[in-house]
Parts: structure tokens; C-alpha cells; sequence
């Protein structure tokens, strides 16, 4: 009983903490407003949402780790996503696992992880987390707690996309796969299979079958093949510029804490896989899908219902308590400054990595994330979607 898992992404961040020195009104309201403009993502009208439902049956372990090592590069092709001329969409993504039968036999095996999110560290916490065992693999019952439990809105330009994935066959369970992919196209949602195993295999079982009624792709790919990361001569300088933009976050409040030792564990879960995947991850903090709103003060900021008047002081950083709010807005508005500096210094190096990772890639590497990217881009190009 194998089965899969794939996913995809986030991003992250350590934040620190920066004595400031004092200032006078004079000066702080000079400060706020030579860069109340620096502001560097105009709200988003449109999202990109993909449900990840992964199978953790026995014997997907590669698939798993295929899909952990993978993650960040996914949503760095994502967030290079354009719909319309110039509107940069958003990113949500949810989590299901099925097929494993530590889950609850009354609900299919299956269990909501979590549910359309932005939060990238959190996913990849939980990506990590995943673990196999044997089960059974209801494919259609899956698709349809997924349909019914998730918020896929009625946004025309929203990309709604499902990716499951497996190597039981599709027919399996109480829901027909038919009955579940006629409901997803009522929603607008559009369903790819990822088979791990051979083509016609997965075809003969019923996965491309599966695909095509939802109006998706049909993939097949070897799980068992380990990721390939190809080193640039870029890496070593994104890094560091990497450790300069995690000075930039500002966490308050309750979740402050937690958060920074979160992405602290989730930079070393990226590092597991090489220094060249850590670069990935970093030019996924640069990237316009990182919100970090309930925690750091900077992208809070950007939020419509944030209010300096409701800041309580015992929320702060230590370096900004006592301050009043004009301190506190020129402090932020200088570290959004430098935050929008290293950004743009990540993604200069980033299209020079770009162009030396591909004179040395194969074609046929890192199957799973080619595989994802491609259905995503030939299907949002029917949404009016680009990518620059």
C-alpha cells in the first residue's frame, strides 16, 4: 500500500532585536515621511490556493523527503506569478493527509493538517512533521472533505488548485472519484494526480482518468529518485544577505517568540538539504508570499486594521517600549526600508543564480517540482495568469 506526498511552500525568517537612539519629533517626523511611499506590495486581489492532499501509506518515505526538499523552490516559481498586467496574486496553501491508518477509520482515514493558510512556516512545520504507515487510500473521499471543508471563494480569477497524490488505484473508498470531480469543476477547482510509479500503470488505474474529469493533469513520477540542488557561485553572498534581512523583522506580542524558534527550526530543516536549498529558502523570505502580520511589526503595518493607538506597550521588543508613536512608526518605517533594499539585492543575485542553475540542470531532474509547475502555469494560463 504505498502512497504519496508532495506539497508545497513558505518561507523564513529570525527575527532580532536593534537598540534605537532617540530622536526628536522633528526628526522622526522627517523620517516617516521621506519613506511612507517605501511600501513594497500593493494589496493582492487575487489567489493563487492549492490543496495539497498527501498520502502517508507505507512505503512513500522518498515521495515525502522528494517533496520537503522541494517545497521552497515550488514557491519561488509561484510568487514569479503575474495575473493580468501587473497584479501579484497571493498564496494559500492547505494540507491533507490520507491513507494511514493511525488517522480516525470513521472519517476515511483522513485528516485536514491545515486548512488554506500563507502562513508558509507553519506548512512546512507540518510538512515535516508527516510521518507513513500503512492504511487505505480513498481517493475520492479525500477530494470531497476537501471540497466541502475549504473556503475556494467565488473569485473568477483565483487559481484553485488541487494536487493528490498516490499509487493505490483511484477508485478506491466510499466517494466516487466521477461524483467528486463534478463537484470540483461546480467550484471552479481544477484536479491534478501525481501517480508514483509507471504511466500506464497509474493510467490503468484510474488516476489519469481522475485528472482529466476535473479538467487536470495526469503526472507519473519516479518517488524514489532523490532531489537534485545545484550549487551557484551566488549562493555564499545570498546567505549572508539572507542574515541581514532577518535583522529587519520586528516580532510583538504573544507569538513572537514561538515564531522566531519557528523559523529558527524550519531554516534548519532547509538546511538539511544543502546550502543550495537554504538559498531557496531565502529568496523565498525576499519574495512578496512571506506575511509575517501576526507577529512582526513591519508587515502588521500593512494590514488596513492596524492601529498604533492599540499597541500595548508590554507587546513590544525591549528596544521599543516606552517609546512613543512616532518613534515607533520611524522605526518601522527604517527597517521596512532596509528590509525592501536586501529584497531587491536577493532577487539581482537570484536571476544570476537562475541563469548558471540552468546551464547545469537535466531535464529529468527533480521530477515532482517540474512536473507541479508545469500543470499550474498551463492552467492559469486560461485565468489570464503570466510569469515574468
Amino acid at each position: 500500500m504505498k502512497t504519496v506526498t508532495f506539497f508545497i511552500t513558505s518561507l523564513i525568517v529570525i527575527g532580532s532585536y536593534f537598540n534605537i537612539n532617540p530622536t526628536t519629533d522633528i526628526e522622526e517626523t522627517k523620517t516617516v515621511e521621506s519613506l511612507k511611499n517605501t511600501h513594497y506590495l500593493e494589496p493582492d486581489t487575487n489567489i493563487i490556493k492549492v490543496a495539497l492532499l498527501l498520502d502517508t501509506s507505507n512505503s512513500m518515505d522518498g515521495l515525502i523527503d522528494q517533496a520537503k526538499s522541494q517545497l521552497w523552490e515550488l514557491v519561488n516559481e509561484l510568487s514569479y506569478a503575474k495575473c493580468g498586467h501587473k497584479n501579484k496574486p497571493s498564496l494559500k496553501i492547505a494540507l491533507y493527509e490520507y491513507g494511514n491508518d493511525r488517522l480516525n477509520a470513521q472519517e476515511g482515514y483522513i485528516r485536514q493538517v491545515n486548512a488554506f493558510s500563507n502562513d508558509l512556516d507553519e506548512i512546512s512545520k507540518n510538512l515535516f512533521g508527516l510521518t507513513t504507515n500503512g492504511g487505505n487510500e480513498y481517493c475520492g473521499k479525500v477530494i470531497q472533505v476537501s471540497l466541502d471543508q475549504l473556503n475556494w471563494g467565488t473569485n473568477e480569477s483565483d487559481l484553485n488548485l488541487i494536487f493528490i497524490a498516490g499509487n493505490e488505484p483511484f477508485d478506491q473508498g466510499p466517494v466516487r472519484y466521477q461524483d467528486a470531480s463534478l463537484n470540483a469543476c461546480e467550484k471552479d477547482v481544477t484536479i491534478n494526480t501525481i501517480f508514483c510509479g509507471n504511466y500506464n500503470t497509474g493510467a490503468q488505474t484510474h488516476w489519469k482518468d481522475g485528472a482529466e474529469s476535473a479538467k487536470g493533469t495526469y503526472i507519473a513520477i519516479n518517488h524514489d529518485k532523490r532531489t537534485v540542488h545545484i550549487p551557484s557561485p551566488y549562493d555564499q553572498a545570498i546567505l549572508e544577505k539572507n542574515n541581514a534581512l532577518n535583522n529587519t523583522y520586528i516580532g510583538y506580542g504573544r507569538l513572537a517568540e514561538d515564531k522566531m524558534a519557528l523559523q529558527i527550526q524550519q531554516d534548519s530543516n532547509a538546511n538539511e538539504y544543502g546550502q543550495a536549498n537554504a538559498v531557496k529558502r531565502a529568496v523565498s523570505k525576499s519574495s512578496h508570499f512571506y506575511k509575517n502580520s501576526s507577529w512582526d511589526l513591519v508587515d502588521a503595518e500593512e494590514e488596513a486594521d492596524f492601529s498604533y493607538e492599540e499597541l500595548d506597550d508590554k507587546d513590544l521588543p525591549n528596544e521599543l517600549k516606552g517609546k512613543s508613536a512616532s518613534e515607533i512608526k520611524a522605526y518601522i518605517a527604517i527597517k521596512r526600508k532596509e528590509r525592501e533594499q536586501i529584497q531587491k539585492e536577493i532577487a539581482q543575485l537570484n536571476k544570476k543564480r537562475i541563469s548558471y542553475v540552468a546551464t547545469q540542470t537535466k531535464k529529468d531532474d527533480n521530477q515532482l517540482r517540474n512536473a507541479m509547475v508545469e500543470a499550474i502555469k498551463t492552467q492559469a494560463k486560461k485565468k489570464n495568469y503570466t510569469w515574468e
